[in-house]
């Protein structure tokens, strides 16, 4: 599967994601998951080469050229080659995302809160995949899915549902029916085998 290939992404990812409580899970928890990360990453050490570059917008946003920033960065510009105008409407949050963490992570205790927040986080995608999918994550099969394509595909089912997309949508969600039969059917056949 091409890692540029967003409806064929979408469906993989749908196929772990097509319980609505887990998907309302995600949409709150992965956005937690990316901004802890970015805390966590955002005082380690850089490169001689990066510039030394910081810009405050105020105590709660600031910008400096560092892992966060890079983060932001590489995610974005994937993001672009895959759906560019939704990555377009998902630039201000990783924006905000960014500057707020590396904000954040001037505080004295912001690996222990961030690590914390990080740690429920990842419980309730886990908690949410066991009890209500039903599944294991997709993080198992895809973890390129899992930790870098997941914050965009949530942001493109907030804008499917806000009918975004919308033959985009149909595609996706007539492929994860199939896929969803594909894997019933080899569940079946494998518990048959079983017995």
């Amino acid at each position: 599967m091409s890692i540029f290939d967003v409806e064929k992404q979408l469906v993989f990812y749908g196929a772990y994601h097509s319980n609505k409580t887990n998907v309302f899970i995600h949409k709150i928890f992965v956005p937690l998951i990316v901004w802890s990360f970015q805390v966590m990453i955002s005082s380690l050490p850089t490169p001689a080469f990066f510039p030394a570059y910081t810009v405050n917008y105020g105590e709660y946003l600031s910008f400096q050229f560092n892992w966060a920033a890079v983060m932001g960065i590489v995610y974005l510009a994937y993001y672009y080659t895959l759906v560019p105008s939704a990555a377009f409407l998902y630039t201000p949050q990783m924006t905000l995302s960014v500057l707020n963490a590396t904000a954040f992570a001037r505080s004295t205790e912001h690996v222990q809160l961030a690590a914390g927040l990080h740690a429920v986080a990842w419980v309730a995608q886990f908690l949410g995949h066991g009890l209500a999918e039903k599944r294991a994550p997709a993080l198992l099969d895809n973890l390129l899915g899992a930790v870098v394509l997941a914050p965009f595909f949530v942001h493109l089912e907030m804008l499917f549902d806000m009918g975004f997309y919308p033959t985009l949508h149909k595609r996706v969600q007539n492929g994860v029916g199939k896929e969803l039969v594909r894997l019933r059917t080899a569940d079946a056949q494998k518990k048959r085998k079983e017995l």
